[in-house]
């Protein structure tokens, strides 16, 4: 994907700060650092969204996302990491190509991940529930 500018940095064509990289996966400095050693990782090859991902590419990423969340928090010393990751644009997802965000954070920072904390009765939890389960594969 030419336009893509994950792969352009998996190909060498744009620049990246490289935090590791294996067969399958990609991870390197995100240029936006709400607080530092920010790091986002992605697989090598396009995928649009968490859906396009097979069972052993998925298990590649989480591995590879232990290994650096393990390295952040080392290096950066912080009190906890945010994952985070949006599929399509009405969960504000930017570059459409899969990528895990890894934000260390810190007790005194300014950073809010907010929705609605509300609780739902047990009766659409269930319903909810067998809908999901009915259509795992």
């Amino acid at each position: 994907m030419s336009h893509c500018i994950f792969c352009q940095i998996v190909s060498g064509r744009a620049p990246a700060s490289v935090v590791y990289e294996d067969d399958l996966v990609m991870a390197f400095m995100d240029l936006n650092q709400p607080n530092p050693y920010k790091v986002l990782l992605i697989p090598r090859e396009h995928r649009e969204t968490i859906y396009e991902l097979d069972d052993d590419l998925a298990a590649a990423i989480f591995q590879a996302t232990v290994k650096i969340a393990r390295a952040i928090q080392a290096a950066s010393a912080c009190d906890g990491l945010n994952i985070i990751q949006s599929n399509g644009l009405a969960a504000q997802q930017d570059v459409f190509h899969f990528h895990l965000h890894l934000l260390p954070r810190y007790h005194n920072d300014a950073i809010v991940l907010a929705w609605d904390f509300s609780r739902s009765d047990r009766d659409v939890l269930d319903r909810l529930a067998g809908d999901i389960r009915a259509r795992l594969q």
